[in-house]
């Protein structure tokens, strides 16, 4: 059963991290989505594949009323990220889905039309939540060719999608990395293969140690915090990607 729990509640200021499910199938990639609420106004970041959207709605319910969500953010444009679209538009027709343009004509086969869409620029933009500016930041072939996480200056969270993603083994249900040496070994391989680009890598890391990050918040697996976030970069930077490990 998947929960929603909150990791960061400032005011009227808040993130729910909608986490694992152990009871999912085995066949199914576990997911995490994360719930930004400011002053009201909701952003869904990465909602899940269709056959969550159940466990998703019904753990944001606890919460918040799922239904006031009005703004979805897909980091790209993989089934396990957004093919439950079509579903929360029956709940809310007039969810805006922030995405990379290069997915405003693939991502539309999930539901949507065009006034459901809106197109982010290879460079990002900022995103107006309540009274705050949230920030879409490139990381392009992280893995796929139109990437991009989302990044909060008040929370000082940083949502890196499958950057920063482990494949954890049965069991292990920790919301946050607690030993970053063990936790590692199992993102090591996903990121050999997933990800493609070694000058993208370099851009990625230089472009968010110039954020200010408290936690950074993955896809799959456990969240980085505090000196683990510094880690995981210099970790990233020097690992080799896009090769198979012999």
């Amino acid at each position: 059963m998947k929960t929603a729990r909150v990791i960061f509640e400032d005011g009227a200021h808040k993130w729910l991290a909608i986490v694992r499910d152990s009871t999912r199938p085995e066949f199914i990639i576990d997911t995490n989505e994360y719930l930004v609420i400011s002053d009201g106004d909701a952003i869904l970041l990465d909602p899940g594949g269709a056959e969550i959207f159940p466990a998703v709605f019904s753990a944001i319910s606890t919460s918040f009323d799922p239904r006031r969500i009005n703004k979805i953010f897909s980091s790209h444009q993989d089934p396990d990220v957004i093919s439950s679209l079509a579903m929360w538009l029956e709940f809310n027709p007039e969810i805006k889905c922030y995405l990379s343009w290069m997915w405003q004509g693939f991502i539309p086969h999930f539901g949507g039309g065009a006034d459901t869409f809106v197109p982010i620029p290879d460079n990002g933009m900022d995103i107006v939540l309540g009274s705050q500016r949230m920030q879409a930041i490139p990381a392009h072939y992280l893995h796929s060719s139109g990437n991009l996480n989302f990044y909060d200056p008040k929370a000082k969270i940083l949502f890196s999608g499958d950057v920063g993603a482990a494949l954890l083994p049965p069991g292990d249900d920790n919301l946050f990395v607690e030993n970053f040496d063990q936790h590692i070994r199992h993102a090591e391989a996903f990121h050999r293969r997933w990800m493609g680009s070694e000058k993208a890598k370099r851009d990625w890391c230089t472009r968010v140690s110039g954020l200010d990050i408290e936690m950074m918040c993955p896809q799959h697996g456990a969240i980085y915090r505090g000196a683990d976030v510094r880690r995981f970069i210099d970790w990233f930077s020097r690992l080799d990607i896009g090769v198979l490990k012999s």
